[in-house]
């Protein structure tokens, strides 16, 4: 079921998506070489707390009774997503790393009642859930690493402009993937963008490549939808393979990936980022 949200709503995850990319800031600055996944996670459970939130990917369950043990997904090089940050890995000069995460928000009474916020059910704290991440270099990376991180940030800002009402998914997806394909980049195609809000995941899935036009799932962008529009991009071809602790994406030619996403609210007047 795709969930079409009221305009308070949409407010409300606003707010929590400002206070999410407040976050993703000031980790990202804490990447660079010599610093510790945990030491980062432990600084997102802090601000997570501080913002009156609560971690929306920590024990989410990822199949075959495997839950994610972190609230941080910290994808390093080659690892295209859910690269955990624990147990504890060290960041090197000159790796990529995408920091994922999302958050359910207001995730106590106090602030509920402060902004009036409507309770959403489908949340164990009553609040409405963001999504987003950014991919950057840890002290002097390459070249090649710079031209794949701007790129598949390219892909996201053009997949953003898309996401206007009357238009389909493949919009998305046809924006994403020919620009990639300018580089001879791999759009990953076992990974998709999805609906978020009252769930962390929710339909539709937002798909990075064109899908045929008929498909029920080529579904036309309607004022109330929110979407996390995610380019995944592989430096190498778009085929992926699962580490072996059952969560970990990596590419299966072992090239790097980045990957940005930004949590969009579909208006009349068009798209709204609601993660910045």
């Amino acid at each position: 079921m795709v969930y079409i949200k009221s305009a308070t709503e949409i407010s409300i995850i606003r707010e929590g998506g400002r206070r999410l990319a407040a976050i993703l800031s000031l980790l990202l600055k804490e990447v660079k070489p010599g610093a510790s996944t945990s030491s980062l996670e432990a600084l997102a459970n802090k601000l997570i707390v501080e913002a009156g939130g609560a971690s929306a990917f920590k024990d989410y369950p990822m199949g075959s009774g495997i839950f994610f043990p972190s609230t941080l997904c910290v994808s390093i090089n080659n690892e295209v997503v859910h690269g955990s940050a624990l147990p504890d890995r060290i960041i090197k000069s000159g790796d990529i790393v995408d920091l994922d995460f999302g958050m359910e928000w207001p995730a106590t009474p106090e602030l509920q009642e402060e902004w009036q916020a409507p309770v959403n059910s489908h949340s164990p704290h009553g609040g409405f859930y963001t999504d987003m991440c950014a991919t950057v270099g840890a002290g002097k990376i390459s070249a090649d690493a710079k031209k794949l991180i701007k790129v598949t940030r390219e892909c996201l800002d053009l997949g953003i402009r898309q996401a206007q009402p009357g238009n389909t998914i493949n919009d998305i997806a046809r924006a994403v993937s020919s620009h990639a394909a300018k580089y001879g980049y791999g759009v990953v195609r076992d990974l998709v963008g999805h609906g978020v809000g009252y769930e962390p995941h929710e339909e539709p899935d937002v798909f990075n490549f064109v899908i045929k036009e008929n498909s029920s799932e080529n579904l036309v962008l309607k004022p109330g939808m929110v979407i996390a529009i995610e380019p995944m991009i592989n430096e190498g071809d778009w085929r992926v393979k699962v580490a072996s602790n059952g969560y970990t994406v990596l590419t299966r030619d072992n090239s790097w990936s980045a990957h940005f996403e930004h949590t969009v609210a579909i208006t009349e007047k068009g798209p709204k980022i609601l993660t910045s």
